[in-house]
């Protein structure tokens, strides 16, 4: 009988972000599967490791089959404990770090969190971006825009706001967001507040059917939520979009994720062409 569920258990010495991250993207290619996730961060003593043994060694027995573990450990005595029990091990530190010990002639350090602790001041980056982005989110102010890394435009509800914030989480952008409104569509023409930085300008779209959706969840049976609303608003902003030469992504079929990465290439491209 084919297998459609099993547990992967994420096991990490820190917070396991790295670990249910890669994780992630290597479980994402078994779409018939449904996977339940089991964490168990910070296991950084042989106590805990005890604790992850009992608790691997009874999913297994409630499901009859071995449960995948995940994990990112440095500690070579708590990796040891950890493999003692029934379980399919993918330590993703020990996959890569050996062939970057021998590809570079030098061991590694083997500490624990020290990447993270490396990262301060990429941290503070993304948190001074993430706090720019919520302070130019929906138009709310179009000051310091000189400052934006990028400046997202699109008809309500089209993604910007949750792209804005990934991108200054994730890769420390400063993203500026503003909603494209039917005042706008009548004058034919960009808020003259975002003129001046047209080089920044990005539009993210999506179809209107989608939006309907979306809007509804929001204000249910209104002009706003409307398919013919959506239709319209979606037209008029491509149409402008298209006007001033602004370069656009359909949001409709992608992720947060996916439109981040097309988004950061888009950038980079303009950059190097600057």
């Amino acid at each position: 009988m084919k297998e459609t569920s099993r547990t992967v258990v994420f096991i990490s010495d820190g917070t396991g972000i790295t670990a249910e991250t890669l994780g992630n993207g290597l479980l994402s290619q078994f779409e018939d599967i449904s996977f339940r996730h089991v964490r168990f961060p910070f296991t950084d003593s042989l106590d805990k490791a005890d604790a992850c043994l009992q608790r691997i060694g009874e999913i297994g027995l409630q499901e009859g089959l071995r449960p995948l573990v995940i994990m990112t450990m440095m500690d070579v005595k708590i990796s040891a404990r950890l493999r003692e029990a029934d379980a399919l091990f993918l330590d993703l530190f020990e996959a890569f770090i050996a062939p970057l010990e021998q590809e570079l002639g030098q061991r590694s350090t083997h500490s624990v969190g020290r990447s993270h602790g490396q990262e301060n001041r990429e941290y503070a980056k993304r948190i001074a971006a993430m706090n720019f982005s919520m302070a130019h989110d929906d138009g709310i102010s179009a000051a310091d825009l000189k400052n934006a890394d990028v400046i997202l435009i699109g008809v309500s509800r089209s993604g910007k706001t949750p792209t804005s914030l990934y991108l200054s989480l994730q890769f420390g952008l400063k993203a500026a967001n503003y909603p494209l409104i039917p005042e706008d569509f009548e004058r034919d023409c960009l808020p003259d507040s975002l003129l001046p930085f047209r080089d920044k300008l990005f539009g993210l779209t999506i179809a209107p059917e989608q939006l309907h959706r979306i809007r509804e969840e929001r204000r249910p049976h209104s002009h706003y939520a409307s398919l013919a609303n959506c239709r319209a608003e979606v037209h008029a902003a491509e149409s402008l979009m298209r006007r001033s030469g602004i370069t656009w992504f359909d949001m409709t079929s992608r992720s947060i994720e996916e439109m981040a990465v097309h988004l950061l290439q888009a950038i980079n491209k303009k950059q190097e062409l600057a």
